[in-house]
Order: structure tokens, then C-alpha cells, then sequence
């Protein structure tokens, strides 16, 4: 079969050939239909990520495709892929047939198509737990929400309207927001971006962490903060992904009818450089699936 692999950190991916994988107790082949290309990729692949599968590995932590062999799954079963390890701990989705754990398995719906079935669930689960579990949102309540052209951005938004809320995009080109205007700040971008927008956020409001495409650091006024009392909430999914895949069907039924809607752009399998440079570009909307 044909698998991206990555030889070293920042090393160009390569599409090469490699056995096919053979079916094992505990775990299932699928034939890939759609493979993601998201940031925690491009973050192992720049080696900056706390682990990483040894070298050379086949990068991807999620997918969409079609059982070949499992003692869970029936053969030709629709099913979606994340976790359990793959693409952080042992090669990952960027190839024709995933060797993943039975447990990194969900079952896909008809109605959905298979890049929108790799794609949703990081974007849509982080979106619904930052808001759901983390922030405890209530209805009612003023959403402001940076990088809202971005995935996990404008589901944000899609749901938070879904509560009763009313949202506003930041634009970090048109100058920071009111100072005291929101309940609830909502930051997937992270760096000066967020230290120009949290003045926004009212005495006793929350702000949740999401990304930090933007910059990694975080410069705080300490007395003005300390003021304000606004709490400092991160999100971290690998600690909290029994919240998102508890909330899977939900989310899932809402893609389906048309309730949620998430932009995918899909690359060749051989184009995995192309996918990973695109999703570093400021205001790319979406996210990038690999397709064999």
C-alpha cells in the first residue's frame, strides 16, 4: 500500500510504498477514504509535540473509511477514526489501509460524507466541550469568539448561537473589542491576539483556551488581571475525550440534517506537504482531509 511517512521532524513527507497491514486480535484494517492534515499533525511532525510514534512514522490522527478486517466491525462498515494512539504513539491514517485499536473506531452515518466523517471530530467535540463542559455556558449570555473563520471558530459560534447566546467574531485586524463586553471569550488563536481581546471579557467572566496559531505566550498585566477576576480556563481533549465522544451522536445528527456546517478542502494523498503548509495560513477556513 502507499503511506505518507515522515523520516525526520520538519523533513518533507514522502508517499511511499509499504506492506499492508495484517489484521490482529483487538484491532481492525480500514481501507482509508479521507484522512485529516490538523495542527496536532503538523505539531508532531515538527517534533515539538510531548510524544511522538518512533521514526520514520505515518502521520494522522483521524479518518473516515471502510472496515476490510476486524473481529468487531462487519467487513464493509462505514466508520470514523481518532485516538486510541494513532498518529502520537504508532503510525497513524496518512495511508491506503489504517491498522487502527477497535476502540479508535465509531461508526459513520450514511448521510454523511467521508471527508466531512474524518474531519468533525476534533473541530466539533473541542467546540462542544470548550463551551458545554468547560465554560458551562448559559443562555443568554455574550460569546465573543477569536479566529471564527477557522474550524473549531465557527463551530464555536454555530453552537453557541445553538444555546440562546449572542456571538461576535473578533476581527484582530479591526482593533480589540469594548473593554467589559462579554461573558465568555472563546480563544482558538492564542498570543497577542488574546492579550488584545480578554480586557473584553467582564469581572467574573471566563475565557477558554483553545489553540495558539497566533503565539504561544501570553503577556499579562498581573494587577489588571487580578482585578478583573477573569478565570483562565484551558481546554485539553486529551483529558477530556470521553466528554467528546459521549457527545458524538448529537453532534453527528446535527452535521447530517445541516444544523452544523464544516467547510473541508481535500488534497491527493501525494500532496500532504501542500496540506500541511495551507493549514498554517492565517484565515484558511476549514479544515484539509487527505484522499487516496
Amino acid at each position: 500500500m502507499k503511506a505518507v511517512r515522515i523520516h525526520g521532524f520538519d523533513a518533507v513527507p514522502a508517499l511511499e510504498e509499504v506492506p499492508d497491514p495484517v489484521q490482529r486480535p483487538g484491532r481492525t484494517i480500514v481501507r482509508m477514504q479521507a484522512a485529516t492534515v490538523g495542527h496536532i499533525d503538523r505539531t508532531i511532525w515538527r517534533g515539538s509535540f510531548l510524544r511522538h510514534p518512533p521514526l520514520p512514522y505515518t502521520p494522522g490522527v483521524e479518518a473516515a473509511g471502510i472496515v476490510v478486517a476486524s473481529e468487531r466491525y462487519a467487513e464493509g462498515q462505514r466508520v470514523w477514526l481518532r485516538g486510541s494512539g494513532l498518529g502520537t504513539l504508532f503510525d497513524g491514517t496518512w495511508c491506503e489501509l489504517i491498522d487502527a485499536p477497535d476502540e479508535a473506531l465509531g461508526v459513520l452515518p450514511d448521510a454523511l460524507p467521508m471527508p466531512l466523517g474524518a474531519a468533525f471530530f476534533s473541530p466539533t467535540t473541542s467546540a462542544w466541550v470548550a463551551l458545554h463542559e468547560v465554560a458551562r455556558l448559559q443562555a443568554g449570555e455574550q460569546v465573543l469568539v477569536t479566529g471564527a473563520s477557522g474550524a473549531v471558530g465557527s463551530l464555536a459560534v454555530q453552537l453557541a448561537i445553538e444555546a440562546g447566546c449572542t456571538v461576535t467574531a473578533v476581527d484582530p485586524d479591526a482593533g480589540p473589542p469594548p473593554v467589559a463586553c462579554a461573558d465568555l471569550l472563546i480563544d482558538t488563536v492564542g498570543g497577542s491576539v488574546l492579550s488584545a481581546v480578554l480586557p473584553a471579557v467582564r469581572p467574573g467572566g471566563r475565557a477558554v483556551l483553545i489553540g495558539y496559531t497566533a503565539g504561544p505566550m501570553l503577556q499579562l498585566d498581573i494587577a489588571h488581571f487580578l482585578q478583573r477576576d477573569v478565570a483562565l480556563l484551558p481546554l485539553n481533549m486529551f483529558r477530556r475525550e470521553a466528554a467528546g465522544r459521549a457527545a458524538v451522536p448529537g453532534l453527528l445528527a446535527r452535521l447530517a440534517d445541516g444544523r452544523l456546517q464544516l467547510d473541508v478542502r481535500s488534497f491527493a494523498l501525494a500532496d500532504a506537504a501542500a496540506a500541511l503548509e495551507w493549514i498554517a495560513q492565517r484565515g484558511h477556513r476549514g479544515r484539509a482531509v487527505l484522499v487516496p
